[in-house]
């Protein structure tokens, strides 16, 4: 059965089109955006659809297709009714509603002359995989609404709509890469986001034709961005940047960082360093992107893993394992991407080993008694738009 015949037997109308936004992979720049600083995502060819149809009225019915085990936040599948989106506050909506309805509530709040919607949700971005499936359905619904409503609103002006619903509605302080990269991407090419400017600009990312591929593990180790995890560095970071007299880290250089570790405590200062190298290894990455190519930025996925794993300590044992035992059956670079706590690895491997390498690591993760991991390849993909 079709989404567009799921929709009818749901709400017993058709929908106005279906819509459709991508997961994303982080090349590299990790807890750099909301320090204001530089990222480098592509969206991916996995993507969720919505289908969906304009109301009268203010109520929002929002329904999925997908089950506890493959929703955003970890509630069932069915239907949600928010009677009156005038009366929702921030926070207001729990569990995996909170992502498309926290949209059309971010929108009303810009101003935006958005009323209620039907809408159905169908995924195929892995969900806890570190590919930003929470924003897949954030963008999904933001571009259906801008088009069903005629807000004309460019594709940075719904990352930032995106961006409020997952703070405020959701609760989760997360920047703003992940809506940019499923609004912005383009097949065949990585965006390279200034997050403090939100200027993006597109750069090649010609995997295939280099015979490369990137490799997705992902670990099944859960995470969640709302926990006290990811907020307590994000707080080290404001710490960091307000002890060293700068409005962000962004701010820093690499030759900044002796003079901070002289000023700042051993924890913070990990903290510190691993966001300003980071920044600094993904302005190298874009340049070797442009003059090099692909193959080259392989190192580059090394040194993020390693900063990752001990200045920012966000790594865990599954994902260090996914790198080392890739990195061993021949990756030419690999690194944790998203958030951390869990989620996936990513490994540049070329085309000709990637059966063997993905052989390698699911036999690694076999002998240390972990839970089998999701292997797959990715490859830049175009942004959100209308499918139909």
């Amino acid at each position: 059965m079709t989404l567009v015949q799921q929709f009818e037997d749901r709400f017993g109308h058709s929908p106005l089109g279906v819509w459709a936004a991508p997961g994303r992979v982080n090349v590299i720049g990790e807890h750099t955006d909301y320090n204001d600083g530089f990222v480098l995502p592509f969206a991916i060819d996995r993507a969720t659809q919505v289908a969906a149809s304009v109301r009268e009225d203010s109520t929002v019915r929002v329904s999925s297709t997908f089950s506890s085990s493959g929703s955003g936040s970890g509630s069932g599948s069915g239907e949600v009714i928010i009677s009156d989106l005038d009366e929702l506050a921030a926070g207001d909506v729990e569990g995996w509603a909170a992502y498309p309805v926290g949209v059309l509530w971010a929108l009303r709040q810009a101003g935006h002359s958005v009323m209620g919607m039907d809408l159905l949700i169908d995924s195929q971005v892995p969900v806890g995989a570190g590919l930003s499936s929470s924003a897949a359905i954030e963008c999904a619904v933001a571009v259906a609404a801008n088009e069903l409503y005629g807000l004309g609103l460019s594709g940075s002006d719904l990352a930032l709509i995106g961006q409020r619903a997952e703070n405020e509605m959701v609760g989760a302080p997360t920047g703003l890469m992940d809506q940019s990269a499923s609004l912005l991407g383009k097949l065949g090419h990585a965006v390279f986001l200034d997050c403090r400017t939100q200027h993006a600009e597109l750069v090649p990312l010609p995997l295939q034709e280099n015979g490369l591929a990137l490799l997705v593990i992902d670990t099944r180790v859960s995470h969640s961005h709302a926990t006290g995890g990811y907020a307590s560095r994000r707080r080290a970071c404001e710490v960091g940047a307000d002890v060293m007299g700068v409005p962000a880290l962004r701010d820093l250089s690499e030759e900044d960082l002796e003079e901070a570790s002289g000023l700042l405590d051993e924890e913070t200062f990990r903290r510190v360093r691993h966001v300003v190298t980071e920044n600094a290894r993904v302005q190298a990455a874009v340049e070797l992107l442009r003059n090099e190519g692909p193959r080259a930025i392989a190192p580059l996925l090394d040194a993020s893993h390693v900063s990752m794993r001990d200045d920012f300590e966000i790594s865990c044992a599954e994902l260090d394992l996914a790198v080392e035992s890739s990195r061993k059956a021949g990756a030419l670079g690999s690194r944790m991407t998203g958030g951390g706590f869990g989620g996936s690895a990513i490994a540049l491997v070329q085309l000709a080993d990637l059966d063997r390498v993905g052989a390698a690591v699911m036999a690694a993760f076999a002998a240390a008694g972990f839970t089998e991991p999701a292997i797959f390849a990715v490859s830049p993909a175009d942004g959100a738009g209308r499918v139909s």
